[in-house]
């Protein structure tokens, strides 16, 4: 006689454990996505930080003049590195790119002295350039300013429409795994329609119906992003491994965020389709449940 119950038991098991597997895989995926985003913002301002500009001195301009231009630099919001590069140290750049020494030829050294500022992120948009531009300009010891400007409005569109790409695949993974989720969670809730049925029968409120179904749900959801963050350190950790500089992109911080999404979205995405499930059978009429 407890055979049934055993084999009815075992079954209700399997299917959640499939409908915990299937939800996981789905958080996997769209931990990936929010990783890819992350990763795309992180490599934006890697980029764009290693994209800076060059200040010409002046052959006329004094040390105290370079020390003070260094300061301005030092304590500017906009700056993320200042290096100073001498007219010694620029003829020694220039004599390993070319083989040669120019002074021999002409008689002089040819190069001017310089500082090498790089950009924080924030800073590298046009507006922002130009405004830096005429803010150095000022001063009259400096001789030219040189911005990279094509190849920083280069990375911007192109960084702006990976980011739109990222984004409208996040959207379109959203809606597809609230649907693949809240099917996976239907298929549970018609399995205990009729248990529904019996506690709308005896009374119970819809509240107290609902209650324990998206409790059990949003346990399943944590178990489910719990194994998708599990295989996220795994997929990362052989990434890592396999490429000497893609640890510079992560950061535990960025991976703690990650993991936060997909912990927040299996909570999310569980309940709202356990609440509109539940729903579905308790306004039904009992006949309508042998039909659905």
């Amino acid at each position: 006689m407890s055979t049934p119950k055993k084999k009815k038991r075992i079954t209700f098991i399997e299917a959640r454990i499939t409908s915990t597997l299937s939800v996981s895989l789905v958080l996997f995926i769209l931990g990936i996505m929010a990783l890819l985003g992350i990763l795309a913002n992180n490599l934006s301002i890697y980029v764009r930080e290693n994209i800076g500009f060059s200040i010409v001195l002046k052959e006329s301009v004094q040390e105290n003049n370079v020390a003070q231009l260094q300061t301005v630099l030092a304590h500017a919001e906009y700056v993320k590195a200042a290096q100073y590069i001498s007219k010694e140290e620029a003829l020694k750049e220039i004599m390993r790119e070319l083989g040669e020494n120019p002074e021999e030829i002409i008689g002089v050294n040819p190069m001017q002295a310089s500082i090498e500022v790089r950009l924080k992120a924030d800073y590298t948009h046009p507006d922002s350039i130009a405004n830096i531009e005429a803010k150095l300009r000022k001063y009259n010891y400096i001789e030219d300013i040189y911005f990279q400007k094509d190849l920083i409005q280069s990375v911007n569109d192109n960084m702006r429409t990976i980011g739109f790409i990222l984004f409208a695949l996040a959207m379109v993974l959203m809606v597809i795994s609230y649907v693949l989720i809240s099917n996976t969670i239907r298929l549970t809730a018609y399995s205990r329609r009729f248990i529904i049925y019996t506690m709308k029968l005896v009374g119970a409120t819809p509240g107290f119906i609902r209650r324990p179904f998206i409790l059990s749900n949003i346990l399943s959801g944590i178990i489910a992003a719990v194994i998708a963050i599990i295989l996220l350190t795994c997929c990362m950790s052989y990434i890592v491994n396999e490429f000497d500089n893609f640890y510079t992109l992560i950061s535990t911080r960025m991976m703690l965020i990650v993991y936060g999404i997909v912990l927040l979205l299996g909570i999310l995405l569980t309940a709202i389709s356990s609440f509109f499930a539940v729903n579905r059978y308790i306004g039904m009429k009992r006949d309508d449940l042998y039909y659905v």
